[in-house]
């Protein structure tokens, strides 16, 4: 089998213009690891079924391991580093911090993903919406999920506070 060639992809990452080199096949997820030196999008099952991997394209929640980098050139890719704000974590994380809703930490930033691109929906998602689509993207085997769900109800809480 011949080597794929290789292709500049242009994105906007965290709100930045960047250009990967890679074969157009070449996951979100290793471009992002490898290429962009992000590490905080997880590598969990390369599958697509445990959400460690997830981030926000165009603001909608995506397993970055099973999407090639030719479905993402010229969007908007955020990672769980573009929801810090001079280095220091972003509302959500601070949330998810204070709460404790991460033990082994390994899915918890798929996670916040996930959670931030449903509350940042119009309409933001609703409590349901949004643990049907956790259960149904994310695998969490620490026993965090009470935490998760504590954290996930002070965000919504809070967005409504700031909302009126």
């Amino acid at each position: 089998m011949a080597d794929a060639v290789e292709k500049t992809w242009s994105l906007k990452v965290n709100g930045a213009a960047v250009n990967v080199t890679a074969a157009e096949d070449t996951s979100l997820l290793m471009a992002l690891r490898q290429d962009l030196n992000l590490k905080g999008t997880r590598i969990g099952c390369a599958q697509g079924n445990c959400g460690a991997c997830t981030v926000l394209l165009d603001g909608r929640p995506i397993q970055s391991c099973t999407t090639p980098l030719y479905m993402v050139a010229d969007r908007n890719v955020v990672t769980v580093e573009g929801l810090t704000s001079d280095g220091a974590p972003g509302r959500l994380q601070l949330i998810f911090l204070d709460e404790q809703a991460a033990q082994c930490g390994y899915c918890i930033n798929g996670i916040i993903m996930t959670v931030t691109g449903l509350l940042s929906q119009t309409p933001p998602a609703d409590r349901h919406e949004i643990v049907e689509t956790l259960d149904e993207r994310h695998l969490c085997r620490c026993g965090a999920q009470g935490r998760i769900l504590r954290a996930i109800d002070r965000a919504m809480a809070d967005q409504a506070g700031s909302q009126s």
